[in-house]
């Protein structure tokens, strides 16, 4: 696989923790790095497939109405809470 340097500054005590992780993990510290980096990767890439599908949702008429969804939120304390919006 080929590969790509990149620099970043890190605040000091993100660097040391890091440092910290390689050590007791006995990995690279770039390994803790590209680690660290494709889970974010992998969770941003999630967050915008899902606000896509959000909002094809809202695109199509798939919504609940904000009234029904906050009646149903106050009546969740009670002995009988109204049944989920749909």
């Amino acid at each position: 696989m080929d590969t790509k340097v990149i620099t970043a500054h890190v605040p000091l005590p993100l660097a040391e923790k890091v440092d910290q992780l390689a050590a007791r993990l006995e990995r690279p510290r770039g390994w803790i790095v590209k680690q660290a980096l494709s889970a974010w990767v992998d969770l941003e890439e999630e967050r915008r497939r899902l606000t896509l599908e959000a909002m094809a949702d809202v695109d199509a008429g798939r919504v609940i109405d904000h009234q029904a969804v906050q009646a149903w939120a106050e009546s969740l304390g009670a002995d009988k809470p109204l049944p989920v919006p749909r």
